[in-house]
C-alpha cells in the first residue's frame, strides 16, 4: 500500500513567509526603537558641590575695620565707596573739609597765588582769645596784621585754627551765619544726605555728618592741587604766629598725604586719611574715615585706625586655587566619582572693591563620563577666566539590567 506526503499549497507557503518576515521587521523595528530610546531612559548625573573648598588660600588679610565708631572708604579709580556702621554723628573738626571746599567755590585760588587779603581787627583777636578760652585749636592773630586767603587756608587745614575758619567765612559771606547757611546749600548739592552744620568749625556737636559722605567731600577737595600741597605739610609758618604743627597723625609717612583730623568729647577722635598706592604703573588715592575713636588723646587711636584701614584697602590680595581640589561628585547613585581642579589658578584682586567669589558650573551628562573629561569650570570673582574642573575617573549610568532589578 502507498503513501502520499503533503505539502503546504504555494499559497500557504507565501502566507508563512509574509508572517515571518512581518514578525522579524518588527522585532527589528522594535529593536531599533529602544536602541535608540535606551539612552534617553538613563537618568542625567547628578552632581554635589562643596563650596568650602573653593575658598581659595588668600596671602592677605581683609579690610581691617576699626572696632568702635564708625569708618568708609572711597577710591575713586577704583569705584570703591563702603562703609561700616555708616551713622550721623559729630565731626569736630572735619567741618573744616566743606569749609575749605566752599571758599575755594567762592574763591578759586590756584597755587602760588595769595587770593585776597583781610586787616585782622580787635574783633578778630578777641574772638581768638573766647576760642583759647574754650580750649579749640586757634591761630595767633595781631591787630592790623593783613593775612591772606591762602595763609587763611594753610592754618585752617593743616592746624585746624578755628579763629581761621571764622575769618574765611566772615570774607567769604560777611558773617558765620550766612556762611554756615552757604555750606548746608553745597552739602545737600552735592548729595550728602547725613551732613548737616552749625558753625564753621566743627565744635559745635550740631555739625554732623556720616562717614561715608567724609570720604566722598575730601576725595572732591583733594581734586584741588593746592589742597594737596597744603594737606600733605607737616608744619606752616604763618603770619604773626609763626612755625605752627599739623594735628593730622601720620602725615608724610607711609604714603599718608593729609587730609584731616578732629575731636572733642561728643565726636570722639575723627579722622580722614589720604594715602597713595600703586596700581599697576598709576599711582592713586585711597581715602580712610574715621569716626568716633575713642581712647588717648583721641587723636592717636582714630590715627591708628584709619592707617590700618588703609593699608588693608591698598594692598592686593593674592590667592590661589590648587590642581586636584575635590570640589564636588558626579554620577548616578553608587556610581559617582570626584570632581577635581584640572589645573592651579592664581588670582590678584582690590579685597576693597569686591569680596572674592567663586562660582561652579556643571554641564549635564546622560551617558557615561570618561576619566579626565571636562564637567564643568569655575569662575572666580570678576575675573573672565575660568578654570576647568574634570572627573577623576570613569563613571557611567547603572545598566538597563540594573535599574530593572
Amino acid at each position: 500500500m502507498s503513501s502520499r506526503t503533503s505539502y503546504p499549497s504555494p499559497v500557504s507557503r507565501g502566507l508563512l513567509a509574509r508572517l515571518v518576515a512581518l514578525i522579524l521587521g518588527a522585532a527589528v523595528a522594535a529593536g531599533l526603537i529602544i536602541g535608540m530610546q535606551l539612552p534617553l531612559l538613563h537618568p542625567r548625573a547628578s552632581a554635589s558641590i562643596n563650596a568650602l573648598a573653593l575658598d581659595p588660600s588668600s596671602t592677605n588679610d581683609q579690610i581691617v575695620w576699626p572696632s568702635v565708631g564708625s569708618a568708609a572708604l572711597v577710591i575713586p579709580s577704583l569705584g570703591v565707596q563702603r562703609s561700616w556702621h555708616n551713622t550721623v554723628q559729630p565731626i569736630a573738626s572735619l567741618t573744616k573739609l566743606m569749609t575749605a571746599y566752599v571758599v575755594l567755590k567762592k574763591l578759586p585760588l590756584s597755587q602760588g597765588e595769595t587770593g585776597p587779603c583781610i586787616i585782622i581787627t580787635p574783633e578778630d583777636v578777641s574772638t581768638y582769645d573766647q576760642l583759647k578760652l574754650t580750649d579749640q585749636s586757634s591761630v595767633a592773630v595781631a591787630s592790623g596784621e593783613s593775612i591772606c586767603e591762602g595763609d587763611l587756608l594753610n592754618g585752617l587745614l593743616v592746624h585746624s585754627a578755628s579763629n581761621y575758619a571764622v575769618l574765611l567765612a566772615n570774607m567769604v559771606s560777611g558773617d558765620v551765619t550766612s556762611f554756615v547757611a552757604l555750606m548746608n546749600r553745597t552739602a545737600q548739592s552735592l548729595g550728602l544726605r547725613g551732613t548737616h552744620y552749625a558753625d564753621a568749625s566743627g565744635f559745635s556737636n550740631q555739625s554732623v555728618s556720616t562717614a561715608l559722605d567724609q570720604g566722598r567731600l575730601a576725595a572732591l577737595l583733594m581734586k584741588s592741587p593746592l589742597v594737596r600741597d597744603i594737606v600733605d605739610q607737616t608744619s606752616v609758618d604763618l603770619p604773626f604766629a609763626g612755625l605752627v604743627y599739623s594735628f593730622t597723625p601720620y602725615v608724610g609717612i607711609d604714603n599718608v598725604i593729609g587730609v584731616k583730623s578732629g575731636r572733642t568729647a561728643a565726636a570722639g577722635g575723627c579722622d580722614v586719611m589720604a594715602m597713595t598706592f600703586l596700581n599697576g604703573s598709576t599711582t592713586d588715592v585711597a581715602y580712610a574715615v574715621v569716626l568716633g575713636q575713642q581712647g588717648g588723646n583721641l587723636l592717636g587711636p582714630a590715627g591708628d585706625a584709619a592707617l590700618a584701614l588703609e593699608q588693608s584697602a591698598t594692598v592686593k590680595d593674592q590667592a590661589t586655587i590648587e590642581a586636584g581640589t575635590v570640589v564636588g561628585r558626579i554620577g548616578w547613585a553608587r556610581h559617582r566619582t570626584d570632581i577635581v581642579v584640572a589645573r592651579s589658578g592664581s588670582f590678584s584682586w582690590w579685597d576693597a572693591k569686591e569680596a572674592l567669589s567663586a562660582r561652579v558650573h556643571v554641564e549635564t551628562f546622560s551617558s557615561a563620563i570618561r576619566r579626565g573629561e571636562v564637567v564643568g569650570y569655575v569662575k572666580v570673582g570678576a575675573f573672565a577666566r575660568r578654570i576647568a574642573l574634570v572627573a577623576r575617573r570613569a563613571v557611567g549610568p547603572p545598566t538597563l539590567w540594573q535599574r530593572l532589578r
